[in-house]
């Protein structure tokens, strides 16, 4: 067989394409794998405020992916957070964090607006003279977009152009612009076991469960003076549960609509 030459300038730039390539094939792949290695954490921990202790997870969207939970792929709702722990165990996944995630109605369907991965599964709820806590105007979304996060009241979402890939909608707000909201009062005998969410920054965010009954002039101040939260939104009452192994908090109860999580891939 005949050996086919080529110029010497010729074969040198075979050689540095054919490298080059080699490279960047390298280099795609390393950057593939640190993608799906990153590591996933919160940041939990227990602090006393006013004589009342809260448990908090901070979360950064841009390194800990949060999800919302309703129903399982059997379209079966999941209703508690010991099955939540279940289904995730079942694909291995490991739960590092999950707690209730807004009102909801007898039949466990979402109260108000719900998205879910991108799909609109609720719509929002626009009655202004309901009863309880969720119609305490304003109420609020709660919203993730990709590693964004806010908090808005109801009206203001309304006129976003805003297409999240989870949010869900509960109420009443807690501070709005880094205000109280205008109907809680200082001292209020009104006290209850407390749940709710708020955003530290555009990427930040942190959910809050108090361990005792607490006033929501209390709970939302707590938001504003330890948490440095702008906005931030109520979630539930004495229903309110979490699961945050971190802190050696794992309730396991409870019979919800929507909850919110955090999980880690796990090895088999």
């Amino acid at each position: 067989m005949s050996k086919i030459s080529f110029p010497k300038g010729i074969t040198s730039l075979i050689f540095i394409t054919c490298y080059s390539f080699f490279l960047s094939t390298i280099c795609t792949s390393c950057s593939a794998q640190t993608a799906t290695q990153k590591v996933v954490e919160i940041d939990a921990q227990e602090i006393t405020y006013r004589n009342q202790k809260f448990d908090v997870v901070k979360i950064d969207l841009r390194k800990t992916p949060v999800q919302f939970f309703w129903k399982n792929k059997k379209r079966q709702l999941i209703r508690s957070l010991e099955n939540l722990k279940k289904e995730m165990e079942s694909e291995n996944k490991e739960l590092l964090f999950a707690m209730n995630a807004g009102m909801y109605s007898l039949d466990r369907n979402p109260q108000g607006l719900f998205i879910e991965n991108g799909k609109t599964i609720k719509s929002l709820d626009t009655l202004q003279d309901g009863y309880g806590n969720f119609y305490l105007q304003p109420n609020g979304v709660f919203f993730i977009q990709n590693d964004s996060a806010g908090v808005l009241p109801s009206n203001l979402f309304s006129q976003k152009n805003i297409t999240p890939t989870w949010a869900t909608q509960s109420g009443p707000m807690l501070l709005i612009n880094e205000k109280v909201h205008p109907i809680f009062k200082e001292g209020s005998t009104n006290l209850n076991i407390r749940n709710g969410v708020g955003v530290i920054s555009k990427h930040e965010i942190v959910f809050v469960i108090s361990h005792k009954e607490v006033n929501l002039f209390d709970f939302a101040m707590f938001f504003k003076e330890e948490l440095n939260c702008k906005n931030a939104l109520y979630l539930d009452g004495f229903v309110s549960r979490a699961y945050i192994p971190k802190l050696e908090r794992k309730d396991l109860d409870g019979n919800f609509g929507v909850m919110i999580g955090v999980f880690k891939m796990v090895s088999k």
